[in-house]
């Protein structure tokens, strides 16, 4: 029987999982899950900006697998997996550490991003100051992607540096080592990014502008009809659809295509309420989400479930780690012991 393709992904866990998470990523894992070997990682180490608040980390654990049992990820099928609960992760980033060059890392445009959040983000982050973690953290995600020795990476559009940077170690590893490591590829959903629903160009906990997908039927006709629909115009004045993120929205989870053409086309020769925009998103959302709101409500009534899911999947991922540290450290030739 031919080995299955491996698969690693993740999400850091800083609280419930929203309408981006599932575009951009948990959609394409549910489907992904039934052809390859995957690994979906609960990334808890790389959460140096809540440091402060481990509560929140905690918590967020759960949330997420909730989530992702609301969704559909099968727990028997793949392996759902606590990042700190693998040490071997900590001991590849320390390996790989040595060969990573500083100012490869300050060249990653995610990272530049992510250290303007702490001037720009939430009113807990304005003003403190570059922990070291923020430079290893990238090294981690390496760490975490070539531990399964996996092949393919669904990501997130801005996580696409943190792939060819994982690309450039496997290929640099396996020249002046031993070849242990595939070079995986990315695999972008088939949303990318999913603005927020007050137009900011990215869904995000710190800006206040998601749609959980835990959100009650009401909690979500209520954001929708907050929800910024482009610049004024009148009831019946034309507008541009891609100025109207209420379009990107149903273009994104509207199985009615030819319903949304004929919006769009309407919308831009004559013009269409938004009211009327709105109540077709808020019907189409929680249809979609209806299913998941059953399935998180099962699990949050069977909280030994979600934890056997974890326990197990963290389990069988750290046997494979340990079979790849093996493999990396007779490359290095640190098996002292061993070789005497």
């Amino acid at each position: 029987m031919t080995e299955r393709k491996r698969i690693l992904t993740g999400i850091r866990p800083t609280g419930s999982l929203h309408l981006g998470h599932y575009a951009g990523a948990l959609e394409n894992w549910v489907r992904l899950q039934r052809e390859y070997d995957c690994s979906f990682l609960i990334a808890d180490y790389q959460v140096s900006d809540y440091a402060d608040d481990i509560a929140r980390v905690r918590g967020a654990v759960w949330e997420v697998a909730l989530d992702w049992l609301a969704v559909g990820l099968d727990p028997e099928g793949s392996s759902f997996v606590i990042e700190s609960l693998v040490p071997e992760h900590t001991e590849l980033t320390t390996l790989l550490s040595w060969f990573l060059p500083l100012g490869m890392l300050e060249r990653n445009p995610t990272l530049k991003a992510e250290m303007a959040d702490i001037e720009t983000g939430d009113e807990k982050k304005k003003g403190k100051s570059v922990p070291i973690a923020f430079y290893t953290y990238p090294v981690m995600q390496v760490a975490n992607i070539l531990m399964p020795r996996a092949h393919l990476v669904p990501v997130g559009e801005d996580q696409l540096p943190h792939i060819e940077l994982t690309r450039e170690t496997a290929r640099r590893f396996n020249r002046e080592f031993k070849p242990i490591f595939p070079e995986p590829e990315a695999l972008v959903g088939r949303v990318p990014r999913l603005v927020g629903i007050d137009g900011n160009a990215k869904m995000s906990k710190s800006r206040g502008n998601t749609i959980d997908l835990k959100d009650s039927a009401e909690s979500v006709a209520k954001k929708i009809r907050g929800m910024y629909a482009g610049p004024p115009r009148g009831l019946e004045e034309p507008g541009k659809t891609e100025e109207n993120p209420i379009f990107l929205y149903l273009e994104a989870f509207d199985p009615d295509r030819d319903e949304v053409k004929n919006l769009a086309e309407q919308y831009e020769r004559t013009g269409v309420p938004n009211k009327v925009l709105k109540d077709r998103l808020t019907a189409v959302l929680n249809t979609m989400l209806d299913p998941f709101r059953e399935r998180r409500a099962y699990y949050e009534g069977n909280m030994p479930l979600v934890r056997e899911a974890l326990a197990s999947g963290t389990a069988r991922y750290r046997a494979k780690a340990q079979e790849t540290m093996a493999l990396v450290r007779d490359a290095l030739d640190l098996n002292y012991l061993e070789k005497h």
